[in-house]
């Protein structure tokens, strides 16, 4: 009976060690604090590493900068503009210049007709279609199945013997006189002229003009799409002195 007893007492003790085992076997482990503090001092060390190279690189992009400036601004300073250099600025907006691209002419200008080896006192009419210069003794002939004129011009003053000069007539004109109800057949001839520095071709017709002010009129025809008019001035390419003067 006492051994009973025992083995009874014995078999409790073990089933009681078995459910303590099973229990704390259902308990959640203990976390080791010393693996825990070196991973976030690891962390921590790892962040401040990225903020150091993000300041690094900043600052070398900001020093490559200013050494950019620096440099722009040597060069100005180099940079001196002569008084004829002055700098304009214009607007975006600036409306195109009313030229157009072509040269002024003032009411009168100096003219030379390469065809005469003359400069002539002209009048630049904008009144007229076309243009005329001064010549007397006019003569119309034919060379070679063409018609051709002969013309004299006073290309040193009336107070001078006239020249006689020849050249290929372009074509006939009819002009009507504000005066007469009379057309005038005036032979045309190709002349090259020079104003100033400025350089052109037209076609002049031949009439006297001795009971005018000026031998040489520049009309509408002459002026389009290579000039304008500015009836306020006069001599703008420069005053010439006739050739008769000249040659007092």
């Amino acid at each position: 009976m006492f051994k009973q007893i025992i083995c009874i007492a014995i078999a409790a003790g073990l089933t009681g060690c078995a459910a303590t085992s099973q229990e704390n076997a259902n308990l959640p482990k203990p976390v080791d604090v010393t693996v825990l503090d070196t991973s976030l001092a690891r962390q921590q060390a790892d962040l401040i590493q990225i903020m150091d190279d993000s300041n690094t690189a900043q600052s070398a992009a900001i020093s490559g900068l200013s050494k950019q400036i620096v440099s722009l601004e040597k060069k100005l300073s180099t940079l001196k503009l002569s008084p004829e250099e002055k700098v304009v600025p214009v607007a975006l907006d600036c409306p195109p210049s009313p030229l157009a691209g072509k040269f002024l002419l003032g009411a009168i200008e100096n003219v030379f007709v390469e065809e005469v080896k003359a400069s002539f006192n002209t009048r630049i009419d904008t009144g007229a279609e076309s243009s005329s210069l001064d010549a007397r003794n006019i003569i119309l002939f034919e060379r070679d199945g063409k018609q051709w004129v002969r013309f004299d011009v006073f290309t040193l003053g009336e107070d001078a013997p006239a020249q006689t000069f020849e050249s290929k007539v372009e074509r006939f004109v009819r002009i009507k006189q504000d005066s007469d109800e009379k057309t005038d057949r005036r032979p045309v001839i190709h002349a090259h002229l020079k104003i100033g520095q400025y350089s052109a071709e037209t076609d002049l017709n031949l009439v006297d003009r001795s009971h005018l002010d000026f031998p040489l009129l520049l009309g509408r025809k002459f002026m389009q799409d290579i000039a304008v008019v500015d009836v306020g001035q006069t001599y703008i390419h420069g005053k010439k002195k006739p050739a008769a003067e000249s040659a007092k």
